[in-house]
């Protein structure tokens, strides 16, 4: 089976890991020099209608493509884990203006 950029933007992404829909294809990471597809990339989510940006991309590597089919793209993938990052504004204010 032949496929384009253009069909795989198209393909919803299943993770046969936990059965969720990932979202679709929105790019891919090429090889040049080795004409090589190295990964599928995925955008993350809009939070909050766009206006507080958008949660990480996914980048999925070809090793971790199964199967594409005629209208979906199955991958086994597991999430990087994510460390959370305090923002406390005050908190540094008031550190800054104690030292």
């Amino acid at each position: 089976m032949n496929c384009r950029m253009i069909d795989l933007r198209s393909k919803e992404v299943i993770n046969v890991a936990d059965g969720s829909r990932l979202g679709c294809v929105c790019d891919v990471e090429i090889h040049t020099e080795g004409a090589r597809l190295l990964s599928v990339i995925i955008y993350g989510r809009l939070r909050f209608f766009g206006l507080f940006g958008r949660e990480d991309d996914m980048v999925i590597p070809w090793e971790d493509v199964q199967m594409i089919g005629d209208d979906t793209i199955l991958v086994h993938y597991t999430a990087p884990n994510k460390t959370k990052k305090s923002c406390n504004i005050l908190g540094k204010l008031f550190r800054e203006d104690a030292g």
